[in-house]
């Protein structure tokens, strides 16, 4: 008997995790949007509906639904991009049927994404003297201050995601190494989007910090960045992720010391990676390069940097043309 496709869906889930090796995050996020698109087929009275059987209509009607959808939490209209997710878990769905040999009637490809809101859009980054006020502006003469300044110091050096950086470990980083042997630029391996490995980058100046902070530690917490509220509950543990500083305590983090500079643009750990990326470009790295760093799957991702190319080529036109 022919699976249906709410039983497809937990065996596509198990796919995902032990051959294709995402990670558990992904795996979550593929489930929870899954899971609505099997709340849609419920509600419209389809929990039958098999591969052999979906059509271009169903698609439509799908998007239909998530374009009327409402937030739980919001009580407003789901955004383009939030459809986009939808759309994509389910695309990431169809191809699997594809690899496994599972009829369909349509391929992922006939799941059309809306446009993104935020095509066109500019990418946001500080200037040279934007960033070197921010850079300087956490005081380190506290243990905070040196996590602060050490947090930041990472977020350009690297250009990690937030969610890549809360998840580091002390014992990444072998101090009396560095020490002993004088190094000063560190290369790390992390696992990023979609369980990609990809190797980042610590300057002298970003390694130094850590250095710093690290030192400064008094506590055998497994977590490189950890909350230092005495209202922070704890088990004592040296593996306990209660201290473990969540991706949303560095937002609000970045955000205060953006207020507290008084630096008037938007300042995001996104906005540092962006920073990282055009201040790449900005010297002379080729895309490929900033691709890699940044670990994005496909380069047209980090085409959206070379805004920051545009400007030099009028003057490496004309300094070229000139010399002929």
């Amino acid at each position: 008997m022919e699976q249906t496709f709410i039983q497809l869906i937990h065996h596509f889930l198990e796919y995902s995790e032990v051959e294709k090796g995402l990670s558990l995050e992904t795996i979550k996020n593929y489930h929870l949007y899954l899971k609505n698109f099997s709340a849609w087929l419920n509600g419209v009275n389809l929990s039958d509906l098999t591969p052999n059987s979906f059509t271009k209509q169903h698609i439509w009607d799908y998007r239909l639904y998530l374009s009327r959808k409402k937030s739980h939490k919001t009580q407003e209209y789901l955004t383009r991009d939030t459809q986009t997710r939808y759309l994509t878990a389910l695309r990431c769905l169809l191809k699997y049927f594809n690899k496994k040999g599972i009829y369909c009637a349509v391929s992922s490809d006939d799941v059309e994404l809306p446009r993104s809101s935020k095509q066109g859009a500019s990418i946001k980054f500080l200037t040279v003297d934007q960033l070197k006020k921010f850079l300087e502006f956490p005081q380190t003469d506290t243990l905070q201050g040196l996590r602060d300044k050490a947090i930041i110091e990472a977020l350009f050096s690297t250009g990690m995601r937030v969610g890549e950086i809360v998840k580091l470990n002390c014992n990444q980083f072998n101090i009396p190494y560095f020490k002993k042997n004088h190094i000063d630029h560190f290369e790390l391996p992390v696992k990023g989007k979609g369980g990609k490995v990809r190797n980042i980058y610590f300057s002298k100046r970003a390694l130094g910090w850590l250095i710093r902070y690290i030192e400064s530690r008094t506590d055998n917490m497994s977590a490189l960045f950890i909350s230092l509220s005495n209202n922070t509950k704890s088990s004592g543990q040296a593996d306990s992720g209660a201290r473990r500083l969540t991706v949303r305590s560095i937002q609000r983090m970045v955000e205060r010391y953006r207020r507290l500079s008084g630096i008037p643009v938007e300042i995001t750990p996104h906005v540092m990676r962006h920073t990282f990326a055009t201040h790449l470009l900005g010297n002379g790295a080729d895309l490929r390069t900033v691709q890699e760093l940044l670990g994005h799957a496909d380069v047209s991702t980090t085409q959206v940097y070379t805004h920051v190319t545009n400007p030099q080529l009028k003057e490496v036109h004309r300094k070229v043309y000139n010399e002929i």
